[in-house]
């Protein structure tokens, strides 16, 4: 049994808690929000997010960010924008070689840094590891069949979290490859929203497939050329989440796409979902883009659309009349 203290009681963070008490552990579930906490205290259930989920008395719901001081594993389950300042807060509360596992799947919020760099800068007495993968939390809440990786620099570390975490229900392998598993599990909800656009538009499985499939080819090159290994792209982190986030409607990525592919303005459909990390994801991805000289035309349409509002049928029409070219000119898989 190990002690684990998950901060961030939205989906994710709740359904990792839930997941974590089912099979022995320990668990404190810390929110900022007071009245979130009361609120799940009272009803023992996250009713806007996981309904039918009930949170067991055992899970100790809080909103005093010490539970995590003596945690054998910390788990940073807030939204990309909220990294930042909550691993703040824990700056004076983790001792030396605390491990820190973070779920959230973006980049800083307008800039270029990965999470995992976010957290460094603010803890650097821990031992940062990242969590990502095919993992929907309203699946792994109710204890379906997933399997994820964890990836860390020091592979004491997400050994760690592979040992605490797996259970029958929950398999974990072990990546070195921190930054590859990081961008892939952030630009694949590029990818999904574009996927959602399509689909509202009305197109077929022809346009998805091509679309998911020219999509990893472009997360893949520019994580290569950010010193990501080749293979993780074609791993859980890399084509695993893309297949899940692209082809789910528990995606909210894909779900938002499908009110712009509708015509539903950008800012509002983003603004009916509680998080689509795939709108800021597009705009750091458009960065480093520019940054590494990486061409990556479906990304560079999604932001036409997503911030200067292009009609998404003529991005469509664009990136179909692009210049000839081989598939395996310069693929990815070139080293």
């Amino acid at each position: 049994m190990a002690r684990i203290a998950v901060l961030g009681s939205g989906s994710w963070g709740t359904a990792i808690a839930v997941m974590a008490d089912r099979h022995g552990h320990q668990v404190s579930l810390w929110s900022l929000f007071p009245e979130e906490v009361d609120c799940l205290r009272r009803d023992r259930e996250h009713k806007k997010l996981l309904p039918g989920v009930m949170i067991p008395d055992s899970v100790r719901i809080t909103n005093d960010i010490h539970t995590a001081a003596d945690a054998d594993l910390v788990i940073l389950a807030v939204p990309s924008f909220a990294v930042r300042s909550t691993a703040s807060m824990l700056r004076e509360v983790l001792p030396d070689g605390a491990v820190v596992a973070n779920l959230a799947k973006g980049f800083e919020q307008d800039g270029t840094k990965r999470l995992s760099q976010v957290i460094a800068e603010e803890l650097p007495q821990v031992r940062v590891v990242v969590i990502s993968g095919p993992s929907h939390a309203e699946e792994v809440s109710r204890g379906i069949p997933t399997t994820v990786v964890s990836a860390s620099h020091d592979q004491e570390a997400a050994t760690l979290v592979q040992d605490i975490l797996m259970n029958p229900d929950f398999r974990v392998y072990v990546n070195p490859d921190i930054v590859g598993v990081e961008l892939g599990g952030a630009l694949k909800n590029i990818v999904a929203l574009a996927a959602g656009i399509c689909d509202g538009m009305g197109l077929g499985d022809n346009t998805k497939a091509a679309l998911m499939t020219r999509g990893l080819t472009e997360i893949a090159r520019l994580g290569v050329k950010m010193g990501a290994q080749t293979e993780t792209f074609a791993g859980l982190s890399g084509i695993g989440d893309l297949i899940v986030t692209c082809t789910s409607m528990h995606s909210r990525n894909r779900r938002a796409g499908i009110l712009m592919g509708q015509g539903v303005p950008t800012k509002e459909a983003v603004g009916r979902l509680s998080t689509v990390e795939g709108y800021h994801a597009t705009y750091s991805a458009k960065l480093l883009s520019e940054q590494y000289q990486v061409v990556m035309p479906i990304t560079e349409e999604c932001y036409q659309v997503l911030f200067n509002n292009k009609d998404p049928q003529k991005a469509l029409a664009d990136l179909m009349v692009r210049p000839k070219c081989s598939e395996t000119e310069h693929t990815w898989l070139d080293k």
